[in-house]
């Protein structure tokens, strides 16, 4: 295959280098006389290079930016070699604050703490030292409390371009119902407490 141009060249070592997604801004910034659709070209081209050239990387859109990463294919064996320390994984109570967050940012405390029935304190300093929340503003209520989003690290934590790649949460509802088992079609008892239901 041909080699690539400079354009892609500079941008392949921008994204090599680079420990989180760059956007197309900080893309075009690299080269002045590049313009953004000269980036998206060669963006396109270091793609197809990498694509069709056999190559266990690839260029991916991820968090509102781009970065190069390896294959879904060699996760396991990336695992495998991960030399760096990794952090702990998250508790249930800190995924159950950060679902919330997600999905109902802006968010004070006080929501979140009447949505989860707990004291959420301690959970969102962990989210903010993760770097997974950050404070986004302040409300208008009494007292003006922080309200709370997420981060881009958040998106590529969870592969996500955007939020609105987040599950519905209308079908997270029907996924988490409990199964009911059909009712005898003999059996009256059970039909009327379905209907009833």
């Amino acid at each position: 295959m041909s080699s690539l141009n400079p354009l892609s060249q500079l941008l392949e070592a921008a994204l090599f280098a680079a420990d989180r997604p760059l956007t197309l801004d900080e893309l075009a910034g690299l080269d002045p006389d590049a313009g953004a659709a000269d980036v998206r070209t060669a963006l396109d081209e270091l793609r197809e290079h990498y694509d069709f050239g056999g190559h266990a990387v690839e260029v991916v859109e991820l968090a509102g930016g781009y970065q190069i990463l390896s294959r879904p294919a060699f996760a396991a064996a990336v695992e495998r070699a991960q030399a760096m320390r990794r952090q702990p994984k998250l508790s249930a109570a800190t995924l159950e604050t950060l679902a919330t967050i997600a999905y109902r940012q802006p968010v004070g405390r006080a929501e979140i703490e009447e949505i989860r029935g707990v004291n959420s304190g301690g959970v969102l300093r962990t989210l903010q030292e993760r770097g997974l929340i950050e404070v986004v503003g302040r409300s208008e209520s009494l007292g003006r409390p922080l309200l709370y989003g997420t981060t881009p690290l958040f998106l590529e934590t969870l592969g996500l371009n955007d939020l609105a790649d987040l599950p519905r949460s209308d079908e997270l509802t029907i996924a988490l119902q409990p199964h009911r088992a059909e009712p005898d079609s003999g059996d009256d008892t059970a039909l009327a407490s379905v209907e009833e239901a």
